[in-house]
């Protein structure tokens, strides 16, 4: 089955529409983004360790408590 002539158009419509948007994105410059990234990783880094000691810590508790 063939697309009708109204429904090309508006696939077309679609897609314009689209492409335009994307035009309208506004990127980070690299500086910017490394600051971002680096911090995030910190971040990350710092949750992941406080995470290990709170769930050590819990670890060590449980068994000091069921002895």
């Amino acid at each position: 089955m063939s697309e009708t002539v109204k429904e090309k158009k508006v696939k077309k419509s679609w897609f314009k529409g689209l492409k335009s948007e994307f035009k309208k994105i506004v990127w980070t410059d690299k500086k910017s983004l490394a600051k971002q990234t680096i911090a995030v990783l910190v971040i990350s880094v710092i949750m992941c360790v406080l995470i290990a000691v709170i769930d050590s810590a819990s670890f060590e508790l449980v068994n000091l408590l069921l002895k």
